[in-house]
C-alpha cells in the first residue's frame, strides 16, 4: 500500500514542491551555523498518544533533501505510538536533517492526526458492522497521503475524485429536474462513453429515498443530514437493496448512535478537512565531524 503511494510521480512531485517552498535558495540559519562535514544523528519523538501515518513520506522527503540522510523507523505505518516514544532515527550531515526537517514533520504530523482521528471513529462504532470513510474534503494537492492516512487509521476511502465514482448530490438533482432523470441520464452517458463506474445518490428525505430506490443500478444511497430516528426508518425502507451512507453532522459524540441505526458506511469530512497535527518532534542527539 505504501510502495504504491511512493511509486506515484504525483508524490514525488509533492515532495519536491514542498521543500522548494520551505528551503528556497537555502537554509540561511543552518548554512551560517553548521559545517558542511558535520554528521549528526537525530531522533524522531511522539509528543503524544496516536497512531503513526506517513513515516516513508517524511523518509523520502530527507531523501530529497539530502541523499546522505537514512531514515530507520522504530516502528510500522499505523502503529500506535505512545507519548515520548521514539518511531524513527534519523542519521546523515547534519545540515541537511536540519534542512528538511520541517517539511517531513509536516507531513508526518498532519498524516498522523488523520489517522488518530480516523482511529477514533473506527473504534466508537467497532461492533456496528458500520465503516468509517472519507470525503474529497482534503487539502489541496494532499488527496493521496490524506487518504493514505485515513486508511492506514481502519477507515476505508470514498471516491479519489470526480472521475471514479458517479455520485449524483443536490444540485444535479436540481439541475435535472428529478432524481430519475439524473440517474437515467448518468446511465445513457456511461453506456455511450463505455464506462464503468458505481452510482451514488444523495437523498435529502424519506419521499428523495423512495424515488432513489426506484431507479435501477444504484449500488448506494447518501442520507445527508437524516435524523437518527428518521434514518433508522430510511435503512427499514431500503432493508438492505442497496447500500446506506449517513452524511452531515457526524462527530465523535453521535457517531455511535449514527452506525447503529443500520446504515453501512458513515462518512466523516472532518477526518481530513479540520484535523489536528499530532504533537511530533525531531531532536539531536549525537554530533560528530
Amino acid at each position: 500500500m505504501m510502495q504504491d503511494v511512493l511509486h506515484d510521480s504525483r508524490i514525488s512531485r509533492l515532495v519536491e514542491l514542498a521543500l522548494m517552498e520551505d528551503i528556497g535558495l537555502g537554509d540561511l540559519t543552518s548554512d551560517a551555523i553548521v559545517p558542511d562535514v558535520q554528521l549528526g544523528k537525530a531522533v524522531i519523538v511522539c509528543k503524544e498518544d496516536g497512531i503513526i501515518a506517513g513515516l516513508d513520506i517524511a523518509a523520502l522527503a530527507f531523501r530529497y533533501g539530502d541523499n546522505s540522510i537514512t531514515v530507520s523507523p522504530t516502528l510500522q505505518e499505523g502503529a500506535w505510538a505512545h507519548k515520548e516514544q521514539i518511531i524513527a532515527t534519523v542519521d546523515g550531515f547534519t545540515k541537511g536533517i536540519l534542512r528538511v526537517e520541517r517539511t517531513a514533520l509536516n507531513f508526518l504530523q498532519r498524516m498522523s492526526g488523520i489517522a488518530t482521528l480516523t482511529r477514533k471513529f473506527v473504534d466508537a462504532v467497532e461492533g456496528t458492522g458500520a465503516k468509517i470513510t472519507d470525503t474529497r474534503k482534503t487539502a489541496p494537492g494532499l488527496r493521496a497521503l490524506d487518504k493514505l492516512a485515513v486508511r492506514l487509521g481502519g477507515g476505508v476511502n470514498h471516491r479519489f475524485g470526480l472521475d471514479d465514482m458517479v455520485l449524483i448530490k443536490d444540485n444535479h438533482i436540481v439541475a435535472a429536474g428529478s432524481i430519475r432523470y439524473a440517474v437515467e441520464q448518468c446511465h445513457r452517458y456511461l453506456r455511450a462513453n463505455g464506462i464503468t463506474a458505481e452510482i451514488e445518490v444523495e437523498t435529502k428525505n424519506l419521499a428523495e429515498v423512495h424515488e432513489a430506490l426506484e431507479c435501477s443500478g444504484i449500488r448506494r444511497i447518501m442520507l445527508d443530514n437524516f435524523a437518527p430516528d428518521i434514518m433508522h426508518k430510511a435503512v427499514r425502507y431500503v432493508d438492505h437493496r442497496v447500500e446506506l451512507e449517513a452524511s452531515g453532522g457526524i462527530t465523535l459524540e453521535n457517531v455511535r448512535v449514527y452506525a447503529e441505526t443500520g446504515v453501512d458506511v458513515l462518512s466523516v469530512g472532518a477526518l481530513t478537512h479540520s484535523v489536528r497535527a499530532l504533537d511530533i518532534s525531531l531532536e539531536l542527539r549525537d554530533l560528530r565531524r
